[in-house]
């Protein structure tokens, strides 16, 4: 069932249907200032009623805990089975590796999604700049934490699995500070000329 062939074609599907959604995208934004504003009334709604809280929102959301109580079940299924203790603790490394990434996923992305969604729902006067100050400081602050979730992948992997944190120790440690330690003692010594 799982094939390259038809590992290919659900990812040409998906680029192709990524290249479709975003063709309103291009035709309906407008650069105001400097940025990017949606003039069209239907593509406002579009991106409050469907695209933020369902293609930015929930479907990232489920697809990932799905994915991860598969992770969950494989690996209770793995335990019942006569494996190497070694094996084991690797896949319960794995598994409590992949559920801290979903919720640590969870926690910043639908924070974002729903302050994207009241981006786009209320429309606030002109005149009232203390709401609109207060809305683009909160914006900027999710979108901060959205954009973080990138880099925590990294650190959730570093507080939940022991192998991950002995991996970069050795490359951190015994790599790159004896090259960096030698590095400077080189260069910095006198030859007599003879």
């Amino acid at each position: 069932m799982s094939t390259i062939k038809l590992a290919e074609i659900l990812i040409f599907t998906a680029m192709g249907i990524s290249l479709l959604h975003s063709i309103p995208f291009c035709v309906y934004m407008e650069i105001q200032d400097s940025f990017c504003s949606i003039f069209n009334p239907m593509m406002s709604r579009y991106l409050s009623c469907f695209y933020y809280p369902i293609l930015s929102g929930i479907l990232p959301i489920f697809i990932a805990s799905l994915f991860s109580i598969l992770a969950y079940r494989n690996v209770r299924r793995i335990v019942r089975l006569q494996m190497p203790i070694v094996h084991r603790r690797l896949d319960q490394q794995l598994t409590a590796m992949v559920l801290a990434r979903i919720i640590g996923f969870i926690i910043l992305t639908l924070p974002y999604a729903v302050q994207r969604m009241y981006t786009y729902l209320p429309k606030v006067g002109k005149s009232d700049l203390f709401r609109i100050a207060i809305g683009n400081l909160v914006g900027r602050i999710i979108s901060s934490f959205f954009y973080l979730n990138y880099a925590a992948s990294f650190y959730i992997f570093m507080a939940s699995s022991l192998r991950f944190r002995r991996q970069i120790k050795n490359v951190l440690v015994k790599k790159f500070w004896r090259r960096w330690k030698q590095w400077p003692c080189n260069k910095h010594q006198i030859y007599p000329i003879v």
